[in-house]
């Protein structure tokens, strides 16, 4: 591919910061999108503060939906946000024409931002990473953030590809779920001033906002909003005494959620009455012992939760 002209940047995404949730998908008796479920759930990141929310992503099943019912959920959370903060909009594929489908289906939903994931299963090259975000960039005129998750993907963002990509107007931000906090270090030296970097992982979200990071796509967020707010805010302040206790309220779900997600986070919401604990196939719900696991760490995290009123970050 021949070198293209870098186009300018045009200012920081300043929404693109703080704890943002990783919202699940919502399915009711029937199996079906129950999105009167999931308007509940973006409405609370709404009341609670949130700058943006994420559908459609990791926590959300994409893979399991119908283009149909993706459609509806990025409708669903744009209906409910109804312009207060701005819808991200997972778009990813392994396919890149799926991926730029994916992406255009989301922009005509209404969504404000796509996030896009490193292509899975096939291994590409660094250079087919890079034009396959080249096409889903070319593709939109909305604001794209990568994911880099080799956990999941079995291929990782070469730092080299995301210092290219970055220079690109197009691409924002990167949510890094590599667990690499020294990766926050380097990238912020070699990255545009306006180019954000966010956490994909809660057990890093601490340690990678002392080295830099601009915040953290959260599944605990959607567990306890409140409380992963006043934990960033303590962040910005450099209370990293403060941060490291609340965080340690949260560990015993992060924990969970990282060896079960998104059905120990379903689970969760379960108990406070927020949706239905059913996933989809080829995933199931929890066994006995992890549900007694959750339902303790829920209780202690109820138990402190008079310490995470607004009014209380505030103080901090």
């Amino acid at each position: 591919m021949s070198a293209a002209p870098t186009p300018p940047r045009g200012p920081a995404a300043r929404w693109l910061t703080g704890t943002i949730a990783d919202i699940p998908t919502p399915f009711d008796a029937t199996g079906a999108v129950d999105i009167a479920a999931l308007a509940r759930l973006c409405e609370r990141q709404i009341e609670a503060g949130a700058s943006a929310i994420l559908v459609c992503e990791t926590a959300g099943e994409a893979s399991t939906l119908t283009t149909a019912e993706r459609e509806a959920v990025v409708r669903a959370a744009v209906t409910a946000a109804c312009n207060r903060v701005r819808v991200i909009a997972g778009a990813g594929s392994n396919a890149t024409l799926q991926a730029v489908q994916n992406t255009r289906q989301a922009a005509a939903a209404g969504a404000d931002a796509i996030m896009s994931v490193v292509p899975y299963y096939n291994r590409p090259t660094a250079e087919g990473i890079y034009a396959h975000f080249r096409a889903v960039g070319d593709s939109t005129t909305l604001p794209v953030i990568l994911h880099d998750c080799p956990s999941r993907t079995g291929r990782a963002l070469p730092d080299e590809t995301l210092i290219r990509l970055s220079r690109w107007a197009q691409f924002v931000g990167l949510r890094d779920s590599t667990g690499d906090i020294a990766r926050a270090v380097r990238l912020r030296s070699l990255t545009p001033p306006g180019f954000r970097l966010l956490s994909g992982d809660d057990m890093a979200a601490v340690p990678f906002a002392a080295a830099g990071g601009d915040g953290c796509f959260s599944l605990a967020a959607n567990v306890a909003p409140e409380l992963c707010n006043v934990l960033f805010a303590t962040c910005q302040r450099a209370r990293w005494r403060t941060a490291r206790r609340l965080h340690g309220r949260l560990l015993p779900l992060i924990e969970a959620f990282n060896r079960d997600a998104p059905a120990a986070l379903k689970y969760a919401l379960s108990l406070q009455g927020l949706v239905a604990a059913g996933v989809r196939l080829p995933l199931t719900e929890l066994d006995g012992a992890a549900k007694t696991m959750i339902g303790q760490a829920m209780a202690r995290l109820s138990a402190s939760s008079a310490a995470t009123s607004p009014k209380h970050a505030a103080q901090l």
